[in-house]
């Protein structure tokens, strides 16, 4: 298993330096991966552009995989999106992954003039897809869709990596639509509607999608949660169910939530950024910020 942060572009890490500064503690501290959320509006909090953001990131560390989870891909121009990812690939030496779904509410969808009928935007992100995998293979590309027209594209250069930048799929279980979608790609990032008996939902989610999978090729199965950064004992029972599942990235949730918080009120920065230094779950690291050389401050 594979561990990586799971932070918000906004609030103490709605800044390109916050996120930066963030991303070099993590990197030592040990975590495999540095994942933040795609939102453009509805907190009345600092926000950041999540490409921006991680090109900051990709700058400042050598072998951390960055990431979003998840980019809302109806909302966003898969052209533009195609240029952003594989300058940002190419950034970071082919440490991009991009994770995807159709995102959720109102204020980034029906109150900027967005599309929000869901089963559109299902549509929109299947469609998508195709056209940003057309795109970075850097051959002619031309593609007829209900939503998307492309003549006789052209972009250069490719991504570092090959095939492609990897894929995951998030959606909420026990919808099937999410799932399926999931399986033509590269990993599945489950969510509940309701979090009551999670291990027994994930098992019928990742069986689901495993009998839909028609390829033999890496799978990933991403999963996020809190543990104690100070008990490796307690993190460990907490993550024994998901190894038994075959969770394969583990996403430390980096939140105000961790302590039942709300997202519009004040954060806990500094203890925030002491569970990043603690590292990852069952792992012993010294923690920064014990030197004045090593100490930041993330607000």
């Amino acid at each position: 298993m594979k561990y990586g942060v799971y932070l918000p572009n906004f609030g103490c890490f709605g800044d390109a330096r916050a996120l930066a500064n963030l991303a070099c503690d993590a990197e030592q501290a040990g975590w495999d991966g540095f994942f933040i959320w795609d939102h453009v509006a509805g907190m009345h909090q600092p926000m950041v552009d999540p490409w921006v953001g991680l090109a900051a990131v990709a700058m400042v560390t050598e072998h951390i995989r960055i990431g979003t989870t998840v980019t809302p891909l109806p909302r966003r121009r898969p052209w533009k999106l195609a240029r952003e990812t594989v300058s940002l690939d190419r950034l970071s030496n082919g440490r991009l992954t991009l994770s995807v779904g159709i995102g959720l509410g109102d204020a980034e969808w029906g109150n900027l003039g967005e599309e929000t009928n869901l089963k559109a935007r299902g549509a929109m992100l299947d469609e998508a897809l195709d056209v940003l995998t057309g795109l970075w293979s850097g051959e002619s590309f031309s593609y007829e869709g209900k939503y998307y027209h492309i003549h006789q594209a052209q972009f250069l250069p490719t991504p570092v990596q090959s095939p492609r930048i990897p894929i995951w799929v998030g959606g909420f279980w026990p919808h099937k639509a999410p799932f399926r979608r999931a399986a033509r790609w590269d990993g599945v990032y489950p969510l509940f509607e309701t979090w009551e008996q999670e291990h027994e939902q994930l098992k019928d989610a990742l069986a689901y999608v495993q009998a839909k999978r028609t390829r033999d090729a890496p799978f990933d199965i991403v999963c996020t949660g809190v543990t104690p950064g100070d008990d490796p004992a307690q993190a460990a029972a907490i993550l024994a169910p998901y190894r038994d599942a075959g969770v394969t990235w583990w996403l430390e949730g980096i939140a105000p939530y961790r302590w039942g918080q709300d997202l519009e009120g004040d954060w806990p920065c500094e203890r925030l950024r002491q569970r990043v230094l603690e590292g990852p779950p069952g792992e012993c690291h010294e923690l920064y910020g014990q030197s004045g050389e090593k100490e930041r401050n993330i607000q």
